[in-house]
């Protein structure tokens, strides 16, 4: 039986591999189902979850259209869905199953925001549902931040830690720390809400802190945990090192008073949607009223192997969006 739905542009993973394996494909458009809306996708975010499936990282079936985070507008809604209307734009959440490097993707009515009463560019708003709602998730809701306390954040300049920093601010914290890789990245770190931004290899002068977020892994996370303030939390929520797991001992932790938590989006976003997508809707909030500065570079969609590249070397700053819309119409 053939598949009756109308074909669109996507770009896949046909097999686990390096950038290069990433092919744009003619493949069979999703429709809604319960619960869910369709969404023609006008911008798709780049991110690092996203090298984690193609490199076989994270068990995905193959091909695979890859995409957490989308803009765009409302193609159709399944059943049950309100508040959401046809040609609506949006920026949306699409983490869980993925799709999003495609030009109709599916995802829960829950993980989408609507965009009429904001201000906010569509290539804006696709940068916002990935690293934006993880901000305020993890020092929310994870970490427990509260007025007055310290924060450090590792990665700085990247697209999540652009972000840390000044919701960090928004949520009250006192002193605000970022740690970049390499001196070029220090200048472009000092606009994302940092009082300080240092070399990752200069941790162990910077003092204690209340709150650590670490999306490098390796070294830097046992540096982190001996960073901790008594009571401090450290959030491990990535490994973009590519180091070995690094050990912890509940017996230190214990005599320490400190504690290790652990964050990921996609598993959030499956278990608690609802709460999920009200973060969505403070980060965009926050966006279109200037309190949060994206820093967003546009590519075309032929260009996500390029844009895999530059995140895995490291080399980016702030946000690299795809341009979905641009590949062609369905």
């Amino acid at each position: 039986m053939t598949n009756s739905n109308p074909q669109m542009k996507a770009v896949t993973i046909p097999v686990f591999g390096a950038a290069d394996v990433l092919r744009l494909d003619e493949v069979p458009a999703p429709e809604p189902g319960p619960g869910q809306v369709a969404i023609d996708v006008a911008y798709a975010g780049a991110n690092f979850a996203e090298v984690l499936y193609r490199q076989g990282v994270v068990d995905v079936p193959l091909p695979f259209v890859p995409g957490i985070e989308v803009s765009g507008r409302i193609r159709s809604v399944g059943a049950g869905v309100e508040g959401l209307t046809v040609g609506e734009p949006v920026a949306a959440l699409t983490i869980v199953d993925g799709g999003g490097y495609g030009q109709v993707v599916t995802t829960s009515a829950e993980l989408v925001v609507p965009l009429d009463a904001y201000d906010l560019g569509l290539d804006t708003a696709a940068a916002l549902p990935s690293n934006s709602t993880t901000a305020f998730l993890v020092l929310d809701r994870v970490a427990r931040l509260r007025s007055g306390e310290s924060v450090l954040v590792h990665a700085a300049a990247g697209g999540v830690g652009s972000q840390l920093g000044q919701a960090a601010r928004l949520l009250g914290a006192g002193r605000v720390v970022g740690t970049v890789g390499s001196p070029a990245k220090i200048e472009t770190a000092r606009g994302f809400g940092y009082d300080e931004v240092i070399l990752r290899d200069q941790l162990s002068g910077a003092g204690e802190f209340d709150v650590v977020v670490d999306m490098v892994g390796g070294p830097a996370r046992r540096a982190s945990l001996d960073a901790l303030a008594p009571m401090g939390r450290l959030i491990a929520m990535g490994n973009a090192s590519g180091a070995e797991d690094v050990g912890i001992s509940a017996n230190e932790l214990w005599f320490t008073n400190k504690t290790v938590s652990g964050f990921n989006l996609a598993a959030f976003s499956a278990a608690f949607p609802a709460a999920a997508g009200r973060a969505l809707r403070q980060a965009v909030a926050a966006a279109a009223s200037g309190d949060l500065r994206v820093q967003v570079e546009v590519l075309p969609l032929t260009q996500a192997a390029e844009a895999h590249r530059r995140i895995e070397s490291g080399s980016t700053t702030g946000k690299l969006v795809l341009d979905v819309a641009g590949a062609g119409t369905v």
